[in-house]
């Protein structure tokens, strides 16, 4: 290949969007087990603002380069590798907690972290998919096994990992109950949610019962109040306070489950998620898009208000 350097967002210290700059770095080299993409989409998620800004500094610190979800092309395949060719399409979440580097226009990952895209996507929605995909179906498909006679309250429900979890729910015949704001409910009344609260207008804790499972993704004391939602024996999923041993105690002291989830690569579910997607039972929405130059822009729409994701393209 004749290309040997690709654009490259870095940035140099923690802060707001702008810290974000556009740079050029040598072409990653794929290792053993590894493939080379040339990256066509990059999904942005709100974990990436929290890891910019140093209030999640997952990464350590700068400099770094940020991003895990990629849709792309496979450039190259270091001899060993036999899931993939070169110029497959292929999409995932690699090394994940790890840096990744994605914000790039190439990626070095670990094959048995990719799937193939799913045919009926562009490379910008399959981009959206992988990071919130895997948490939504590692929390309701694997670990709280959502069955048709359950009622599944989510929390965030018009976001990234909500509206996936939405209809993975529905999928699997459980009765959705979301909470989100006003602008969203027709988003969500499109993805056949049984019911709405508008937590600016009531206390879903005052509103809502019975519920068997509980995504939350939101954190501020939303896991704890949910607690008042969930019948004997329910289950609270957390992913922002996965870590809150406190909560996990006063959760089994109440008689219901904890599970925090730390979301994991995985071709396995990538493959049933594209499988999903190709069957037409699961939509991703993407919101807006942005050139990979404007970055930045990106990370400032990263404010609450977007329904599914926003995404980056190359």
């Amino acid at each position: 290949m004749a290309q040997h350097r690709m654009r490259v967002v870095t940035q140099s210290q923690f802060g707001g969007p702008e810290v974000l700059k556009m740079s050029t770095a040598e072409l990653p080299k794929a290792l053993p087990t590894e493939v080379l993409i040339r990256v066509k989409a990059i999904g942005v998620n709100p974990i990436e603002a929290f890891i910019r800004s140093g209030a999640f500094p997952m990464l350590g610190a700068p400099p770094f380069v940020l991003g895990w979800d990629i849709s792309g092309v496979v450039e190259e395949v270091v001899p060993g590798v036999n899931r993939f060719k070169v110029g497959d399409e292929v999409f995932g979440m690699p090394l994940f907690p790890r840096q990744a580097g994605a914000y790039a226009e190439f990626i070095a990952a670990p094959s048995r972290q990719l799937a193939l895209k799913p045919k009926s996507l562009d490379h910008t929605h399959a981009a959206a998919l992988p990071l919130v995909g895997l948490t939504a179906y590692q929390s309701l498909i694997e670990v709280a096994n959502v069955r048709p006679d359950q009622r599944v309250l989510i929390h965030g429900a018009a976001g990234g990992c909500g509206h996936i979890a939405v209809q993975l729910a529905k999928l699997n015949g459980a009765e959705v109950i979301a909470t989100a704001s006003a602008s969203k409910h027709e988003f969500l009344r499109s993805l056949s949610v049984d019911q709405i609260v508008d937590y600016n207008a009531v206390d879903f804790a005052e509103v809502v019962r019975d519920v068997d499972v509980v995504v939350e993704t939101i954190g501020n004391g939303y896991a704890q109040r949910s607690l008042r939602t969930l019948k004997d024996g329910g289950l609270l999923i957390t992913i922002v306070e996965r870590t809150n041993t406190a909560l996990e105690r006063e959760t089994v002291s109440a008689g219901k489950r904890f599970a925090g989830i730390s979301v994991e690569p995985d071709y396995v579910a990538l493959e049933r998620l594209a499988e999903l997607v190709d069957t037409g039972g699961l939509k991703i929405h993407v919101e807006r898009t942005f050139p990979l130059e404007d970055v930045a822009a990106a990370h400032g729409a990263l404010d609450g208000s977007t329904k599914g994701k926003i995404v980056l393209t190359t």
